[in-house]
Order: C-alpha cells, then sequence, then structure tokens
C-alpha cells in the first residue's frame, strides 16, 4: 500500500483562505468525519510537531515521534475500537512547537492523514477539511519549560467551544515516511497521589509517593473562573517545588470555568514526584497529578544475593523505564533529551536487564542518531536537535554503541546503513589532526565536554591536543574498523588509530606512569586515564600502575556517568584484583540515594543541589550498577 499519494499536508487558513497561518506555539484543530460500515479501518497519521487524536470526543492516541523532515515518522493507528455505524467525528488537535529546542529541530507546520477500511482509501486530509485555532491554548506566546525539554501551555476551559472553523490550505512540505519504529507508550489510569497537603484553600502540595512520567491532569471543583497554576519537581527541598530555576519554568496554567473541571494534556509528559497547586480562590481539589505513560518492556529475572545490591538494582531498573519515552531520555524532570552518551549507557543495562535486551528499541534509537544532518558531516548534540550545537566527545561514543548492538544482536544491517554517516563523522574530525593528534574544536557552537569534573567540563582556554579527545578517536576507530570488517567493506582509515595511540604515549605520558590530560600539565584523571587504557594505548605493566592509580584516590574522580569506563577499565586489567574495589565504590555512591527514600538513581551524587539546585533525581546514565552486577556475575534468575 502506496501511503500519502492521496492525502495532502494541510494547516489553518489565513483570513484571506490562501495562505497558511502559523506562528510558534500554535494549536490547531482539524475536525474530519469517518463512514463506519463494520469493517476495521486504520488511520495514518503524521504532523508537525505533536498531535492528539480524539474519536466521537474521546481520547485514542497522542505523541508523534521526534524526527526530522528527511524521515519524517507516522503513527498506524486502529480506530475501530471507538467507532459506530455510521458516521463518526475525527478531532486531531496538532501543537506546532515552531521554536528550536534539544527535541525539535523547527519544520513548517502542518497535519496529513489517510484513513483506510480493508485497504481502500475512505478518507484523507485535504483544504476542504474544517481547521481552526483552538481557543481554550495560549498560541503565539511560547515558554519554554526548558531549552531542553520545550514548551509548556496555558488552557482556559471557560473557552471551550469557541473555536471558529474554516477551510484548510494546503502547505509545502517535502519529506520521506517511515512507519513508527516502535510502539506507542502506553497510557494508564492516573496515579493516586501519596499525600494532599492543603497549606492554605488556595494552595496544595500533591506527593505522589514516587518518581512518575506522564500527562498531568487535574480534577476540581470551582465557583468561579480563576486561573490555576500546577508547578512539578522532583523534591521540596525548599519547602515547596522549584517552579522558576535558573530561566527554567516548571509549570502549566489552567483556566477554570464555574463548576467542574475536568483536565488532561496529552502532549506534555512530566517527570515528577511533587506537585503544588496556586489558585486565585478557594476550590475544592479532586485531584491533581499524573497519568503514567510507559514503555512495555519486560524485565529479566533478577536476584543479588546482598540486600544493599539488590536495592541498587531495583532503583537503577525503576530509572532506566522512566528514562524510555518515544526514545531514551537523559532525565524526564529538566531535559527529555536524546544524548548519545546517555543513552550508551542506558543501552547497555538495558541488554542485559530487558527481555531481548530491548533491542529494537535500541535499533530505532541508533537509527534516529544516525539520521542526524549536518553540513559539517558531525553529529548533533541531540536527536533531533534544532540547535547548532556540538560535543565531539559525544559524536565518538556513537561508535562505541553502534559496535555493541552489533556485538550484541549480530545484526549489521544498521551499521551497513550508517556506514556514510559514520565515515563522516570521522571525516569531520580529521582537519583537526596534526603530527598523530586531534586538538580540541574552537568553533564557538562546539563544546568541549568530557565530564562534570575538574578539568574536564568544557571550560578550558587549552586549545592543544588532549587525552581524552584521542583516546576516544582510537575507540571509535576500531569499532568502525570492526564494523567494516565484519560487513566485510575496506576500512577507510589503516593505521590511523596505531598512529594516534603511539602519539598518546609519547605525548601524555608522565614519570609516574599514568598519562595527564595536557602536555605538561599536572591534570591526571580517571577518566584521561580510564579511556587510555579501553583504547589499548599501555603496555601491560604501564596498565597495571594506571588500575593502581585508578583505585587509590590520588586522581580526579569521574562522575556518575563515567564510572562504567572506570569500572570497564578496571577490569580489562584484572577483574579479580578489582572487584573489590568496584564493589564498594558502588555502594559509597548509591547508599546516599536509597537513605533519601528516592525511587530513582541521581545524575551525580551531589543530587539535586548540584547544578545550581537543578540536580536530577531520575537520570538514565546513572544505572550503570545494573551492567557491572551482570558482569561480576552477581545476578541471578528467579
Amino acid at each position: 500500500m502506496n501511503l500519502f499519494t492521496q492525502g495532502k499536508w494541510i494547516w489553518l487558513a489565513d483570513t484571506e483562505g490562501k495562505n497558511p497561518k502559523v506562528c510558534a506555539d500554535q494549536y490547531v484543530e482539524f475536525v474530519d468525519s469517518i463512514d463506519y460500515r463494520g469493517e476495521p479501518i486504520t488511520l495514518y497519521l503524521s504532523c508537525d510537531s505533536d498531535y492528539t487524536l480524539f474519536v466521537n470526543d474521546t481520547y485514542l492516541a497522542s505523541n508523534q515521534y521526534g524526527d526530522f523532515e528527511h524521515y519524517k515518522i507516522y503513527d498506524t493507528l486502529n480506530l475501530t475500537p471507538l467507532l459506530t455505524l455510521g458516521a463518526n467525528r475525527l478531532r486531531i488537535l496538532v501543537h506546532h512547537w515552531g521554536v528550536s529546542t534539544f527535541r525539535y529541530r523547527p519544520a513548517p507546520a502542518g497535519v496529513i492523514w489517510e484513513a483506510y477500511e480493508n485497504q481502500q482509501l475512505i478518507a484523507a486530509s485535504n483544504p476542504s477539511v474544517l481547521s481552526g485555532q483552538n481557543a481554550s491554548y495560549r498560541c503565539g506566546q511560547p515558554i519554554l519549560v526548558s531549552g531542553q525539554l520545550g514548551l509548556t501551555f496555558a488552557y482556559d476551559a471557560a473557552k471551550e467551544g469557541e473555536t471558529v472553523f474554516t477551510l484548510s490550505v494546503e502547505v509545502e512540505k517535502n519529506c520521506t515516511f517511515y512507519p513508527r519504529p516502535i510502539p506507542k507508550q502506553t497510557v494508564c489510569e492516573r496515579l493516586p497521589a501519596q499525600t494532599v497537603t492543603e497549606l492554605s484553600p488556595t494552595h496544595y502540595l500533591i506527593d505522589l509517593g514516587r518518581e512518575v512520567v506522564g500527562l498531568p491532569e487535574l480534577e476540581v471543583y470551582s465557583e468561579s473562573e480563576q486561573k490555576l497554576t500546577v508547578a512539578w519537581g522532583e523534591h521540596i527541598a525548599d519547602g515547596g517545588v522549584r517552579m522558576l530555576l535558573g530561566g527554567r519554568n516548571f509549570y502549566y496554567e489552567y483556566k477554570t470555568r464555574c463548576g467542574k473541571n475536568h483536565f488532561t494534556e496529552y502532549m506534555l509528559r512530566l517527570g515528577c514526584r511533587y506537585l503544588e497547586l496556586f489558585a486565585e480562590a478557594p476550590l475544592t481539589v479532586r485531584y491533581v497529578g499524573v497519568r503514567p505513560t510507559v514503555h512495555e518492556v519486560e524485565a529479566l529475572p533478577y536476584v543479588l544475593e546482598d540486600p544493599l545490591h539488590q536495592r541498587i538494582y531495583d532503583i537503577c531498573l525503576n530509572t532506566l523505564r522512566l528514562c524510555m519515552m518515544e526514545h531514551y531520555v537523559d532525565c524526564p524532570w529538566r531535559e527529555q533529551s536524546l544524548y548519545a552518551y546517555d543513552s550508551r549507557n542506558q543501552m547497555l543495562c538495558g541488554y542485559y536487564a530487558f527481555k531481548g535486551g530491548n533491542t529494537d528499541y535500541v535499533r530505532a534509537n541508533l537509527r534516529l542518531i544516525g539520521m542526524d544532518r549536518r553540513g559539517d558531516g558531525m553529529l548533533s548534540i541531540c536527536y533531533p536537535c534544532g540547535r547548532d550545537m556540538v560535543i565531539p566527545s559525544y559524536a565518538l561514543y556513537y561508535f562505541l554503541q553502534m559496535k555493541e548492538y552489533a556485538q550484541y544482536t549480530g545484526d549489521l544491517s544498521l551499521a551497513e546503513e550508517m556506514l556514510p554517516k559514520l565515515c563522516s563523522v570521522i571525516d569531520a574530525f580529521l582537519p583537526n589532526l596534526e603530527n598523530g593528534l586531534l586538538s580540541r574544536f574552537t568553533q564557538s557552537n562546539y563544546w568541549n565536554f568530557y565530564d562534570w569534573s575538574p578539568y574536564l567540563e568544557g571550560s578550558s582556554a587549552v586549545n592543544a591536543p588532549d587525552l581524552c579527545l584521542n583516546s576516544l578517536f582510537v575507540l571509535a576507530l576500531d569499532c568502525l574498523e570492526y564494523l567494516t570488517t565484519a560487513l566485510s567493506c575496506t576500512f577507510p582509515y589503516p593505521g590511523l588509530a596505531d598512529t594516534v595511540r603511539r602519539r598518546i604515549r609519547e605525548t601524555f605520558s608522565t614519570e609516574s606512569g599514568v598519562y595527564t590530560l595536557h602536555e605538561g600539565r599536572d591534570e591526571l584523571t580517571v577518566l584521561g586515564n580510564s579511556l587510555a587504557l579501553l583504547a589499548g594505548v599501555p603496555d601491560a605493566q604501564t596498565a597495571r600502575v594506571i588500575g593502581d592509580r585508578l583505585t587509590d584516590g590520588s586522581l580526579t574522580e569521574c562522575s556518575l556517568a563515567m564510572k562504567i569506563l572506570q569500572y570497564d577499565a578496571l577490569l580489562s586489567v584484572d577483574a579479580d584484583t578489582y572487584r573489590v574495589f568496584i564493589l564498594a565504590d558502588i555502594c559509597k555512591n548509591y547508599t546516599p540515594m536509597l537513605e533519601s527514600g528516592d525511587t530513582t538513581v541521581w545524575e551525580t551524587v551531589r543530587g539535586q543541589v548540584d547544578f545550581q539546585n537543578a540536580g536530577s533525581l531520575c537520570h538514565g546514565w546513572s544505572s550503570i550498577p545494573i551492567v557491572i552486577y551482570h558482569r561480576l556475575g552477581m545476578v541471578k534468575g528467579e
């Protein structure tokens, strides 16, 4: 079946009915009719930027997959369960962002659909469809939750039914369509609050009892029209939710109508434990909370003999689940963005923790990353991304992800498809290669970040070659050579990895046997030396010296996110010797999370106070104890 040959991209028309009327943060409603004669009906739908579909005013689906115009994803939706014989009303609410974020690359506004009965087209989007700018949503006044996560919303229930509909207009969009690569998330029943504290007749604090990801929902009774502000967050260390934090806006607004109000927002997902309601006048609160959304994945049975390690595994697993939306997200509360490094840790954990390794989901994420397009051949900071920003080190971790996927699954088709992209990334580094070493990038949109630890946060003014970038470059070349060999292809960069390895030894060695970050500087880091070990830079004797230094506290520590690299480096030197240190280090770092009562693992060991009180308490990259427990043979199936 050749889709979208009859359906047209359409949008709201201007007053003359000839051109689209578009603004940033715009909600447009489309209405169509489906005649149901008892046979199954399937709707194929895609849009920019997000949608909610109602059939006969009952919610059916939402959540456009994050994509690009050249990789445009459509949803396949079964309308049949909500249809009645005869005419049925489709209502499609589309939210056009129009604002660049780390999760959205701006594209022309539009929606397209086709409905089929037994593969026969029975309805399609076209200019005769009625559309109107939704009167209840605030439009044209975008407010970002954060530059990573995207937009919040304001809704006026008193204006429901006031939307004015006119004929739509066809819009120009040049898209290549692909089916949604993973199932949509399941929308669950609303989560009951564990406690609701009435601080005053107009001020409530809600504790859901655990970290949750889902759709905001409220049910209140108000004697008057009034504005409600609902804030959300992961902690109440200041006595309430941190609603406004460093330019971020963790709140939405809802204006009540007189009487009963029941509202669910299907196009914004919250990551939180706490909500705080501010009203203008007293009201009756029946519910303020979240309808959880979950990616259905089955965990493999696991038992660890040590109760402490069992509890750490539990909260790591819960974190992994909450950090899977339509793609991996770093943290549900603050960003909801797909980063190469963060997702690499999440993928590794999933190979061990989930039935079948969660490989279909992994493949979809790797493909989405590889579909990124930049003029410089590099990978963007996130995917899809509307900000012109690059973390060079993260682009190199993509090679590890691709190799690990091929090793775990035996599937080389993705590597074959992405081989040109992988080579383009290597080629983007080569202009910085001089005398066998890479120098840092000096472009203003390139962030030379490696870790949230001293010397490595990307703020250094030293633009000479460094240990981390060159070790990662060697690792990337080795991964690419592995993939090309497996594909029976010619490796385009023969001998380059060995040259860089030799130059690392010559340039960054110190008298103490470990490597420094920059030549001639006393910058001895756990991360840099771990990467050098993994890249095969030192000989066996030097590797043992480095292993001991990685455990004695004399080197600058790495963050939780990079611990997997430290642990893997130690295991590569001597698993028996360093096992005790690794497990003790995990206990030291994760016990405070358990003692705090949190149900997920933190972004860093400092928890919510880090990053000027913006530290995430649910961060997928910190779930790596799962990997170590499995590699050390500590996990037993029930």
